[in-house]
């Protein structure tokens, strides 16, 4: 590819960034990256009544915390209005564009008698060969293209292949509002004109758009960028997706615990492929990515499939860095700000924690044991397997930790098996009432880990008040 490759991400910020959008900056973000082109940011904020300053840094926070970091300062499509009322003035003196009077009522009409007639509902022309002396007086006209409605317009889509349309099919299109407003058709042109766009990419969902925007750049005598439209994402049943699948926005992913090394991974799967992998890194995808290995079918989104991935990310992360982001979730989740002593402990724990998570949450969940004061809260479901038996095999095995100077997991294991060979009893009859004095639950890892990650007072600290509590079941 010999051009410099120039690429955007042009969201609107109606509402917070959405899986859709992430994969679609991603694409993107990637395809620039293997051409050492550009990827730029564009906010598609001409819709005033519904575009929001929220919406707007949701998009950023979204995209840095993807990792998917744009060149140059992001472009406000509105503050472009006087620029796209200037092409449109130039269309206009070169006869390629004219002032509409019809009113919305004659709209509608013109509309109905189409669609009755058989046709597809778009304008029929009325004011196009209209002399500008005959215009009416004191009514602000909206202006509209004049469409080349002979033969057929062409797109050499670099993901769809060949698409054409007829012509006929394509009205003279509205490039300015009666009320003075740029419309979307004609500010994406021009916006991706100037700066200088050469690949469009884009949800399939713009291709009707994308001929439209043709008409523009030939009316202006503007080369055409390459324009390549990715296939929709559908929900694990086939269907549009929506909330029920999972169609969130990024920042709900974000506070579910997900990675997002995790989540590009599963967008970046969602319609495209490299052979056999199915782990790929961000530094791996900029050397693959090429348009070509892009699906023409819709991808079909599956959050089972994006907690697997996640667990692998977070199983295949350091410790200390796994500590950092789950501590601010640990203190949300008790209450209070865990001290020092309890990061450690977390810290030692992480090795046998971090391969049991698919999510982060999980993760400061199954932490949060190391972080409990005594009385620890007892799961309602662990206090039903409780009974005398029970609290006479814990009471006999406290005694025997007691004992143990060397606490460390494996003489804590050994001590424990020996218990359960001594009073011939299964593992669990032993271990299942030292995880519910320690840790309030019926899972957790394995206990002579946690015993060992909890250290000796701590651990028989908890004993001590489970069974002062639980003397009689």
């Amino acid at each position: 590819m010999q051009e410099s490759v120039v690429t955007r991400f042009a969201p609107s910020p109606t509402g917070l960034l959405h899986i859709g959008g992430a994969r679609t900056a991603l694409f993107n973000y990637l395809f620039s990256r293997h051409y050492q082109g550009k990827f730029l940011l564009r906010i598609e904020n001409t819709d005033l009544k519904r575009s929001t300053k929220e919406a707007t840094n949701a998009i950023y926070e979204g995209l840095n915390w993807l990792g998917l970091t744009w060149d140059d300062e992001p472009v406000s499509q509105v503050s472009r209005k006087g620029r796209h009322l200037e092409v449109a003035e130039l269309l206009i003196s070169n006869d390629m564009a004219y002032k509409c009077f019809c009113t919305p009522e004659e709209l509608k009409i013109m509309r109905e008698k189409s669609i009755s007639a058989g046709g597809f509902g778009g304008y029929n022309g009325k004011c196009r060969n209209v002399d500008a002396s005959k215009h009416p007086p004191n009514l602000s006209p909206s202006i509209r293209l004049k469409t080349n409605n002979e033969g057929k317009t062409s797109i050499k889509d670099l993901i769809q292949g060949n698409v054409e349309v007829s012509n006929k099919e394509i009205d003279d299109m509205v490039l300015v509002r009666s009320d003075g407003t740029p419309t979307y058709m004609l500010a994406v042109a021009v916006d991706d004109h100037d700066m200088k766009i050469t690949h469009v990419i884009r949800g399939d969902d713009h291709l009707t758009n994308t001929f439209r925007h043709i008409q523009i750049y030939q009316a202006l005598g503007w080369k055409v960028p390459y324009f390549a439209h990715i296939p929709l994402i559908h929900g694990s049943d086939g269907k549009k997706l929506s909330k029920r699948h999972g169609a969130l926005g990024i920042h709900n992913y974000k506070e579910d615990g997900i990675l997002p090394q995790a989540l590009n991974n599963y967008l970046l799967r969602l319609g495209w492929s490299h052979k056999n992998h199915e782990i790929i890194n961000l530094k791996e995808a900029i050397n693959w990515f090429e348009l070509k290995n892009v699906g023409k079918s819709p991808s079909r989104f599956d959050m089972d499939k994006l907690n697997h991935l996640n667990a692998h990310y977070i199983s295949s992360s350091k410790n200390d860095k796994l500590l950092e982001l789950i501590t601010p979730i640990l203190n949300d989740f008790l209450g209070f700000n865990i001290p020092i002593e309890v990061k450690k402990k977390v810290l030692l724990a992480m090795d046998n924690l971090k391969v049991r998570a698919k999510t982060l949450n999980e993760l400061a969940e199954d932490a949060s044991i190391y972080a409990y004061n005594v009385p620890i809260r007892i799961e309602e479901k662990a206090l039903t397997v409780l009974d005398q038996s029970t609290i006479n095999m814990l009471n006999l095995t406290r005694n025997l930790l007691d004992r143990i100077t060397d606490w460390t997991s494996e003489e804590l294991e050994a001590a424990i098996t020996s218990v359960v060979n001594e009073n011939k009893v299964g593992f669990k009859e032993v271990a299942q009432p030292i995880r519910i004095a320690i840790t309030g639950s019926l899972k957790s890892p394995s206990i002579h880990e946690v015993l060992a990650n909890l250290g000796r007072d701590t651990s028989l600290e908890r004993i001590d008040d489970f069974l002062r509590r639980y003397k009689t079941s």
